[in-house]
């Protein structure tokens, strides 16, 4: 009876230290792949050998990221993320995430009256904006960046299913190393390999940050003028107009279709005026505005506010690909600046379908020759509007957002 004891606690043995061992098999698969992959890569781009061991210097790979590949496996969807939820758009838009970047935004414009103001004469971007930004994307350096960029990136690079590009990536934070721009301690980022307090990806670091203090280095984890001044420089090279806003709440008349939304379907903002668009504040357009390109937005369709927004709401979209992302931005620098309160169209009651119900939309509506972007189950313009112009060739008003209703009616 103890022998057969022995025999089973020796297999329990043997088996639990399967997934370890393949684990420290990988490790050294990891190490060898520095060596012989990311090493010569670095040397020919000026990194010395002692930036790269410094770098790697107690590196072990971070199993708890997202989207990993180990060698060996093949790729797999989740069942929750199959079945991922697509929250309302109003959700974006919280009491506290908007309060907490307008109240600290308008310390922050005081504290960095003179850096904002040098940044909008260089570049042309307004300081509410950078301010915005900078807000949204770290709280003004407030909120934690917890993570070694090298093990991130390195462990991307290494096996995540973009492998390719997050090694491109951490080649680009070994040469921020070189230059000597990140703290002497370990450089952080983001679980995404972000970095800083502008959450710059390493490659458009090395575009894009400035030094906005004059000490020679773009140092964006500690100097606040820096983060400004490259924030700043980011938009400018991407397009920033000067002199023109990023937009405006608007009315749309019921006569005036949610289909004609999009960056493809600009008009003057003098001739969205005659046809019945109108500012929420009841105070006309600018006069360099109206004879200016403006684009129709509506995030929720029929179900919440409208806009018309300028090129310069679609620089800010460049920053981070999200219609949400670039609305709150802009309006969370007017309210820095002017005191302006919530939008005055409420959002509605949408949302709660899972993104696999609206990819299956998506998929029925590209089967009925509609243009909707890909089927990635996210309502984007496209998807909007193409349900919007299904809508109306049903006979019915367009609502120009996805709904259970449509569940039923909308199948491949």
């Amino acid at each position: 009876m103890l022998r057969n004891i022995f025999l089973s606690l020796m297999l329990c043995l043997l088996a639990l230290p399967t997934a370890a061992q393949d684990r420290a098999g990988i490790e050294g698969q990891f190490r060898i792949w520095l060596e012989n992959t990311v090493w010569p890569r670095a040397h020919s781009s000026g990194v010395s050998r002692l930036t790269f061991d410094n770098a790697f210097a107690g590196v072990t790979l971070n199993w708890d990221l997202p989207d990993l590949l180990p060698p060996g496996t093949k790729p797999q969807t989740p069942k929750h993320q199959r079945q991922a939820e697509f929250g309302a758009p109003g959700t974006y838009f919280n009491r506290g995430s908007l309060d907490a970047a307008t109240s600290v935004g308008r310390q922050m414009a005081k504290r960095h009256a003179a850096t904002l103001a040098a940044a909008e004469k260089a570049t042309g971007v307004p300081g509410r904006i950078l301010l915005a930004i900078w807000g949204r994307e770290s709280g003004y350096g407030r909120a934690a960046i917890p993570h070694n960029a090298f093990q991130v990136l390195g462990t991307k690079g290494f096996m995540s299913t973009r492998a390719p590009y997050f090694t491109d990536e951490l080649l680009a934070a070994l040469q921020i190393a070189e230059a000597g721009h990140a703290p002497e301690s370990v450089m952080k980022s983001s679980w995404a390999g972000a970095l800083g307090q502008p959450q710059f990806m390493p490659t458009n670091f090395l575009k894009y940050a400035a030094d906005g203090d004059g000490d020679g280095r773009a140092d964006i984890w500690r100097s606040e003028p820096d983060t400004i001044a490259s924030i700043a420089t980011y938009l400018a090279r991407h397009g920033w107009v000067a002199g023109r806003d990023w937009g405006f709440e608007v009315t749309v008349p019921h006569s005036l279709s949610c289909t004609l939304e999009g960056p493809d379907q600009g008009r003057l903002i003098r001739d969205w005026e005659q046809a019945g668009i109108a500012r929420v504040s009841g105070r006309p357009f600018p006069e360099q505005e109206r004879q200016g390109v403006g684009f129709l937005l509506m995030p929720a369709g029929r179900s919440g506010p409208a806009f018309l927004v300028t090129p310069n709401f679609y620089v800010l979209k460049g920053y981070n690909m999200s219609d949400l992302y670039a609305l709150f931005v802009g309006h969370v620098g007017d309210r820095i600046q002017y005191g302006v309160g919530d939008f005055q169209a409420k959002w509605g009651a949408v949302g709660g379908l899972y993104r696999s119900d609206i990819a299956t939309m998506q998929r029925a509506l590209k089967k009925k020759d509609h243009d909707v972007g890909g089927a990635d189950g996210l309502p984007g313009f496209k998807t909007r509007r193409s349900i919007g112009r299904w809508q109306e060739a049903q006979g019915h008003s367009a609502t120009c957002f996805p709904d259970a209703g449509m569940k039923a009616t909308l199948k491949p």
